[in-house]
């Protein structure tokens, strides 16, 4: 048995696969081109279609590489156009499942890394944020990476950090409130810290005011003091979205909670958020922290059933779980639910 990873390696592609790539990029980019509000539906029903006759690898390369090359340019692109390609993932990931969007989060992500890193005069990175945060708004990831990213951006705290910073809180900032008022609580803290040593460094301090007085804004939820803010198009495509995704399980269990840091260096550590996804590597645990892991799963359950579940020679995480589930449940659609998650 060779690996997907070695064999893609081993093999150059011949003219037939490259043809047939070809033409899957056309049909993926005549969909994409023609795609707005009205005919959203009719558009990820053929994206499914095509899902479904393609390998989903070559159909997530395809799709991430089109929307990329739309979405992320030298100008800022206009705030609806993003938000029908990112809904459009969202339907899909959904739908299709939830490779569609770890895939295409995975990319935004690194190539915003690699902008912000770089010093690009555009607005790319601005324009890979608008991606990253309406992910968030149609429920792809869990606020936990806009929280890392925010983090991120306020440790560096320069000019083009301000602005990212203010870009995305405008964006996110009253859903993050709703999801995790403390911990944008403390982002808020951190970034009065942050503004009151670093005021020597900037010439122009009113953009710094200007973050200050927006996060109190969010803070204290008066949406009228931030300027241009209308959460109506994202939930007039809410929704949209909601008409368009078949299985009523959408929303919470489909969101990704992966961190900035896991999604930087998954080639290296493997992407445990995909179910079944291969890896070969150094193994990812090392033994202390699997005996913390084990320490984490006796608090859920009393040590009385993990000494049962011990009796009964359960060996391992999975079937001490199972067992666990089964023996602590409240009746069989308790047991039912939490078997499925």
């Amino acid at each position: 048995y060779v690996p997907p990873q070695v064999r893609r390696a081993q093999e150059t592609l011949d003219d037939k696969k490259r043809e047939e790539l070809g033409r899957l990029k056309k049909m993926v980019n005549g969909l994409i081109n023609r795609l707005s509000e009205p005919n959203l539906s009719s558009i990820s029903g053929q994206m499914e279609e095509l899902y479904m006759a393609n390998s989903r690898k070559d159909m997530n390369d395809t799709l991430t590489d089109t929307l990329l090359n739309a979405c992320v340019t030298a100008v800022a692109m206009p705030a609806r156009l993003m938000m029908e390609h990112v809904l459009l993932v969202s339907v899909l990931h959904h739908n299709v499942g939830i490779e569609v969007g770890a895939h295409f989060l995975e990319a935004v992500v690194k190539k915003f890394d690699e902008l912000c890193k770089s010093d690009a005069e555009g607005k790319e990175c601005e324009n890979l944020l608008a991606l990253i945060a309406h992910l968030y708004n149609f429920h792809v990831v869990h606020c936990l990476l806009i929280f890392d990213i925010l983090k991120k951006l306020v440790s560096t705290f320069t000019e083009k950090e301000i602005e990212l910073i203010l870009f995305l809180l405008k964006n996110v900032g009253f859903s993050l409130r709703k999801d995790d008022a403390l911990a944008l609580k403390e982002l808020i803290t951190e970034a009065q810290r942050k503004a009151s040593t670093a005021e020597k460094k900037f010439q122009d301090q009113t953009r710094v005011r200007f973050m200050l007085e927006t996060m109190l804004a969010l803070r204290n939820n008066d949406m009228r003091k931030i300027p241009g803010y209308d959460p109506e198009p994202v939930e007039r495509l809410r929704k949209l979205q909601r008409t368009l995704v078949h299985s009523s399980g959408s929303g919470k269990d489909t969101q990704l909670r992966v961190s900035l840091e896991s999604l930087l260096s998954a080639d290296q550590v493997g992407r445990w958020w995909i179910v079944g996804s291969s890896w070969s590597g150094a193994p990812m645990i090392s033994d202390t922290n699997s005996k913390t892991q084990q320490k984490l799963h006796v608090g859920k359950v009393s040590s009385k059933i993990m000494e049962l579940a011990r009796k009964q020679r359960m060996n391992t995480d999975i079937r001490r779980s199972i067992f666990c589930v089964l023996m602590t449940s409240e009746d069989f659609m308790d047991a039912f639910e939490k078997l499925l998650k």
